[in-house]
């Protein structure tokens, strides 16, 4: 089993999402004892944003691409590789301002490359990252219903658009609520997580 982990807090080992990603990926070791695990941390190390520079260079073609283009592009091509090999990506996912963090925003603008990680039909747009589990670990400080959670629906709607259908959301709610609200919402969510992989 290989399994990708994908850090976007900021907050180091403070994070919640980060804890309980590592609780869902010791899990998974724990029962898959040869598991390959590659961990990518864009809170400690970033990854480019998406600018015009980086545009430029994946629109230009390969044998065209000045070496300051080609390496840019090769930061992308390695990302896309680790997704593509992954059999389990584990994603922490903190809620900063009712969105995900620019850091995994930006490891989505990384791997969604056409022709790569999707392509499109004439029925319509097709993710290529078939046949993979996904669990995304939030963290938030308020309480949400889902019909009104303004997060998970643009991350849902990112990961199915790759073809990363088979996801399950983790929830660590309620953790700027008051020592006894953080305390249920961690409990909550351990608990999510050994119900999730029982």
């Amino acid at each position: 089993m290989n399994i990708l982990q994908i850090t976007s807090s900021v907050r180091g080992n403070d994070s919640e999402s980060s804890r309980v990603a590592n609780l869902i990926v010791g899990k998974l070791v724990s029962s898959n004892p040869d598991a390959k695990v590659v961990r990518r941390d864009f809170g400690a190390q970033p990854h480019p944003l998406l600018d015009g520079a980086a545009v430029g260079a994946l629109f230009t073609p390969a044998e065209q691409r000045s070496a300051e283009q080609a390496a840019r592009v090769a930061l992308d091509d390695a990302l896309i590789a680790e997704a593509q090999a992954a059999d389990v990506i584990v994603i922490g996912a903190p809620m900063y301002n009712f969105g995900m963090p620019v850091q995994l925003k930006n490891w989505f603008d990384a791997i969604a490359r056409s022709g790569v990680t999707f392509r499109y039909t004439e029925t319509g747009p097709e993710g290529l990252l078939k046949n993979k589990k996904v669990y995304v670990a939030t963290a938030r400080g308020g309480i949400y219903p889902a019909d009104a959670d303004p997060q998970v629906p643009h991350i849902r709607m990112l990961l199915n658009f790759l073809g990363l259908t088979d996801h399950t959301f983790i929830y660590s709610s309620g953790l700027n609520m008051g020592p006894d609200a953080a305390t249920k919402g961690k409990q909550e969510a351990d608990a999510a997580v050994e119900a999730a992989l029982a």
